[in-house]
């Protein structure tokens, strides 16, 4: 899965959000305060509407996983798979020691 580079700065899409959020009214919808604000700033509507949605998240406003809820759910992820890992490593080691011990006393 290859990463994609982030062209806006985290102040651009705050503003953007902010934008969409403050300037439905004059636009009618939602949507069209979308549409209308990204192409101003040079994005997709769809990118510009998946930012504010995970603002919505962010701030309580809409259900869903928070940014930092999803990074440490990621982190302790990465964690239990390490310890699996290395359990499995132990596990095998301790095997090999174990009939290595058996095979000494048997000579």
């Amino acid at each position: 899965m290859s990463k994609t580079t982030n062209k806006f700065s985290p102040e651009v899409r705050e503003h953007a959000v902010r934008m969409v959020l403050d300037g439905e009214g004059p636009h009618g919808s939602r949507w069209q305060a979308i549409v209308s604000i990204a192409a101003k700033i040079g994005c997709s509507a769809n990118t510009l509407n998946d930012w504010v949605k995970k603002a919505e998240v962010d701030s309580g406003r809409r259900a869903g996983v928070s940014t930092d809820m999803a990074a440490k759910l990621k982190a302790l992820e990465r964690e239990n798979r390490e310890l699996r890992q290395a359990n499995e490593i132990l596990r095998k080691a301790s095997a090999y020691f174990a009939l290595a011990e058996l095979d000494r006393r048997s000579k």
